[in-house]
């Protein structure tokens, strides 16, 4: 899966790393749901984060179509709020 992240760039995830980020994405909108600023910016951090540490950076002139579209770490809960969908930012899994 080809994940890009707002204002930084793509990243190769393996199929096996989903579970670990559908995770976060489920409390990441709880947190939204809740309006929890806190919770919010922790797990859009760790969701973030999880991207970096278990996928692959594509080069930054590669020309891949994202599968996925994460908001970068300034994003506000409301801006996150209207991207959200019933599934979270990670539907399907």
């Amino acid at each position: 899966m080809i994940v890009r992240i707002l204002g930084e760039g793509q990243y190769t995830l393996a199929d096996e790393h989903l579970r670990e980020l559908n995770a976060l994405d489920s409390r990441l909108k709880d947190a939204v749901d809740a309006g929890d600023e806190s919770e919010f910016t922790a797990t859009l951090r760790a969701l973030l984060a999880a991207v970096r540490r278990l996928g692959t950076p594509l080069p930054a002139d590669a020309l891949t179509t994202s599968e996925l579209v994460l908001p970068d770490e300034d994003m506000s809960l409301a801006q996150v709020s209207a991207l959200l969908g019933d599934e979270g930012l990670i539907p399907g899994l």
